[in-house]
């Protein structure tokens, strides 16, 4: 016969402040006292808080089209941050950039500067926590240093507190990723192999000046326009629909509405243009398609059967990006 195990006393609660349960190791002992591990515990309540997603992280951001942009269109650019409160002692100045070498989340210059990365995998559902959390460890980073991927807690700041909302958001679209160091002719080692490599793959890119979110590219085959909307995605589908069922969806001879991406809750249409068509070329008849666009959306009557077409073959070409 199987002996009765004798039960285990419990170990004492610790003291927390405000009921808070601190942050522990998967397989540590929890810190509330319950015996069991912090992954099956208060680590549970944890996980899930950091996968619940958030559709839009940067809603609330001034430039959040140029944000989505910059995370998921644009192969090379940085943006000027500005923190509320201004900078700390030490640190000349923020800025975002869409990636770093060697896929730091942050780097913190000789001189102090802060870098941010913006196209890294993140710990949670929350873009916009997982980068704070980065930028606030940058920020205490000692010059010279990268820095490190590390999960944050769920409770965390979001970009929304830590940046000034009245500042201009301003991305600058470069060739290269020379921004990387400071004198790229001098780069050594891995920096320059990652720089070398991240040029190579990088494909040519231009903001269209005046439009939010507007992003010109060159492909192969043909040039696209791809132009991050924060209209609300049902009624700019509505919108799109009437235009395209006017004829009036494109920009110019041999240029087409092709579809549209949805990314960090936004839509993207997407257009396809001759190979001879540079970013200069384009950037009138797409703020004339602005124009159209608005009166487009202003429009509350009901669709018409062709108009309904048009926006079924919108819906179905539509790719979700994150």
């Amino acid at each position: 016969m199987a002996k009765k195990r004798r039960p285990q006393p419990q170990a004492a609660a610790p003291q927390t402040q405000d009921g808070e349960v601190p942050v522990a190791g998967a397989r540590e002992p929890c810190p509330c006292g319950s015996g069991r591990r912090y992954k099956a515990c208060h680590g549970r309540q944890a996980a899930h808080a950091a996968t619940e997603l958030v559709q839009r992280p940067f809603e609330g951001l001034p430039g959040e089209c140029d944000w989505v942009a910059m995370r998921e269109l644009v192969p090379a650019a940085t943006a000027r941050l500005t923190l509320k409160g201004g900078l700390p002692e030490g640190v000349p100045s923020v800025t975002l950039a869409t990636v770093l070498p060697m896929a730091w989340p942050a780097l913190r210059r000789d001189n102090g500067e802060v870098l941010l990365g913006l196209q890294n995998d993140t710990a949670s559902g929350d873009l916009s926590r997982d980068l704070a959390d980065t930028l606030q460890r940058a920020l205490a980073t000692e010059p010279g240093n990268p820095v490190a991927a590390e999960r944050h807690s769920a409770d965390g700041p979001r970009l929304q507190d830590l940046l000034d909302a009245d500042a201009p958001f301003e991305p600058t679209v470069h060739t290269g990723f020379e921004f990387w160091v400071e004198n790229a002719e001098h780069a050594t080692g891995e920096v320059a192999a990652s720089l070398e490599r991240a040029n190579a793959a990088a494909v040519p890119t231009a903001r269209i000046p005046g439009l939010e979110g507007a992003y010109w590219c060159e492909a192969p085959e043909k040039n696209h326009l791809r132009w991050v909307t924060a209209h609300p995605e049902e009624r700019l589908l509505d919108a799109l629909a009437r235009l395209h069922a006017a004829g009036a969806a494109s920009l110019g001879e041999g240029t087409r509405l092709v579809g549209s991406f949805r990314a960090h809750g936004l839509v993207v249409p997407v257009w396809d243009l001759p190979s001879e068509m540079g970013a200069d070329e384009v950037a009138k008849p797409a703020a004339a398609f602005a124009e159209r666009l608005a009166e487009a959306l202003a429009s509350d009557a009901p669709l018409t059967p062709e108009e309904r077409r048009a926006r079924g073959g919108l819906t179905n070409r539509q790719i979700t990006l994150s």
